[in-house]
């Protein structure tokens, strides 16, 4: 089967597996710097992870990448980046099977760990996403009350008819009420350069990364789907759904150059090594 005709499959299969409402509102902590915490918003397993690279090293061979979401408390306010799969999956104790031969899972809701944080949806200050694909923006319309910063090349793309594969208008169509602020190229989040969104266009037209400055760890950047494994990075290895190839290298170039120049960390968002290394939730990097 086709890879744009799975994805589209998969993303037919979610649309019932909707966000849930938001939680009772608990006031946020203060924080005297940035502070990154990392959250478990699913699970994919797949029989055949050969759509991760376009040159076939993964062909008929199977895998797992892990669905997270990302807290940032700032002195400022509170970032979510990426919203993971919709918290409605974790009804389904065993997970779903897909068509194309995958499975989804999600041991905790991001409402729950929001809770664990002592917060409620409405104490974000902003969400912001890397991309529209579905397993990033499942529960964004738990947001109603946050800014919803959004890359102006990626919204017309994902809005597009036909839709776009792997992409779910339905789960993010709180955009339409939410206050929202357009971009098209780097953002400073909070105005102070430790939270910045980086344009890295390629796996999608408006795709993104999310540098941070913290006071103890230096540079992190959260990859977005600029890359999917530890070894895409590795060996520069792009995706066959990629928008366009030569943006997806050309982002690369970028942002490993930035690393380079900072002495930072990159971490993979899907790499379950990567997502393991960070702090175990809750606990933070600062």
């Amino acid at each position: 089967m086709p890879i744009d005709a799975v994805v589209r499959r998969i993303c037919i299969a979610v649309l019932a597996l909707a966000a849930t409402g938001p939680a009772t509102s608990l006031a946020p902590d203060q924080v005297k710097s940035p502070r990154l915490y990392a959250l478990d918003c699913g699970q994919v397993e797949f029989k055949n992870m050969g759509m991760f690279s376009d040159t076939g090293e993964y062909d008929r061979k199977p895998g797992s990448l892990v669905v997270p979401c990302f807290v940032i408390r700032h002195p400022k306010g509170i970032l979510v980046w990426d919203t993971g799969l919709g918290d409605k999956l974790a009804e389904s104790k065993s997970g779903v099977d897909l068509p194309g031969g995958f499975h989804m899972s999600m041991a905790v809701t991001l409402a729950e760990q929001l809770k664990a944080m002592g917060l409620a949806p409405a104490d974000v200050t902003a969400v912001a996403f890397s991309h529209f694909h579905f397993d990033h923006t499942g529960n964004a319309n738990m947001f109603p009350a946050s800014t919803w910063i959004i890359n102006q090349t990626e919204l017309p793309w994902a809005l597009a008819d036909p839709t776009p594969s792997g992409v779910d208008p339905s789960t993010f169509s709180g955009y339409k009420t939410a206050k929202t602020q357009m971009i098209d190229n780097d953002y400073d989040v909070f105005g102070d350069g430790s939270v910045t969104i980086l344009k890295a266009p390629g796996h999608t037209p408006g795709h993104q990364v999310l540098l941070l400055k913290l006071n103890r760890a230096g540079t992190v950047i959260l990859s977005g789907d600029l890359y999917h494994t530890r070894d895409n990075r590795k060996y520069r290895r792009v995706p066959a759904f990629n928008y366009t190839r030569a943006d997806t290298l050309a982002s690369i170039d970028r942002i490993e150059k930035i690393i380079a120049n900072t002495k930072g960390r990159l971490v993979v968002q899907h790499d379950p090594i990567d997502f393991k290394a960070l702090p175990k939730f809750p606990a933070y990097l600062e």
